[in-house]
């Protein structure tokens, strides 16, 4: 529950930027990380990402457990273009195997160096969406899409989707709990056929509770629309500082 929270967005400069100007950076500075061609830019943005996170207080297992996942695929991405892309070969050597002679890896100097370049631009998007997530409460951030006229369907499936998650997280909690006092997962078997018995429960209780809540919603007059945040005037420091930041990583990016 505690990576879902919002627990740890303290008061800083940061957290009291308007959302419309945090949003609109990060997508400008998403844009060049990801048109990049090389590692300077990305691991530079990543770079300034972890400070403001160390900055802002992120706690270390939440900063941990939302950068795990894109490590993995970063680190996955490396070693498939390191022995599958390239043409200079940077190493070879075979392996004996039960079903063939012998299984030969190679490494490719030009794949690996690709798969760094992709790498780098994974982990740079990920720490400029973390920076937005840490400092950024849900609702700002959702009314910053709906100002910036994202779709209204996008908008509501959002909302209720954050809504609903602690629910399904708690419901899920009583179920694993309760799977593991009756050594539910003393085993790999057992704990497969205890996962697929709490993945389903889930799987029904979202349904029933979509017909519950959809009826309560239309009896109370529910139309669409969603009430948000009202926007504030844009402050002049706020933008005239967005500015200059992007310009100094614009800067960067075209050398």
């Amino acid at each position: 529950m505690e990576l879902f929270s919002e627990y740890f967005k303290k008061d800083n400069v940061i957290a009291r930027i308007d959302a419309r100007v945090k949003l609109l950076v990060a997508l400008v500075l998403l844009a060049m990380v990801l048109s990049y061609k090389g590692f300077v830019f990305p691991l530079l943005i990543l770079g300034i990402s972890l400070a403001l996170c160390i900055w802002i207080r992120v706690p270390l297992r939440v900063f941990l457990m939302r950068f795990s996942e894109p490590v993995f695929i970063a680190s996955v991405i490396v070693v498939l273009k390191l022995l599958f892309a390239g043409d200079d070969v940077f190493f070879s050597f075979s392996l004996p195997t039960a079903h063939f002679p012998l299984l030969t890896l190679t490494g490719h100097r030009d794949g690996v160096m690709e798969g760094l370049q992709i790498a780098s631009r994974i982990l740079g998007a990920v720490a400029i969406v973390a920076v937005m997530g840490f400092s950024t409460p849900f609702t700002e951030f959702v009314s910053a899409l709906s100002w910036m006229k994202a779709p209204k369907g996008f908008i509501e499936i959002l909302m209720f989707a954050y809504r609903y998650i602690f629910v399904f997280m708690e419901d899920a909690m009583v179920v694993y709990n309760a799977q593991k006092n009756r050594l539910g997962y003393t085993s790999i078997r057992r704990g497969l056929s205890s996962f697929g018995t709490l993945a389903g429960s889930l799987i029904l209780k979202a349904f029933e509770n979509s017909q519950h809540i959809t009826t309560a919603m239309i009896q109370r007059g529910y139309d669409g629309n969603v009430p948000l945040l009202k926007h504030k005037p844009f402050s002049a420091a706020e933008i005239v500082v967005s500015i200059l930041i992007v310009t100094a990583m614009g800067f960067v990016w075209k050398i």
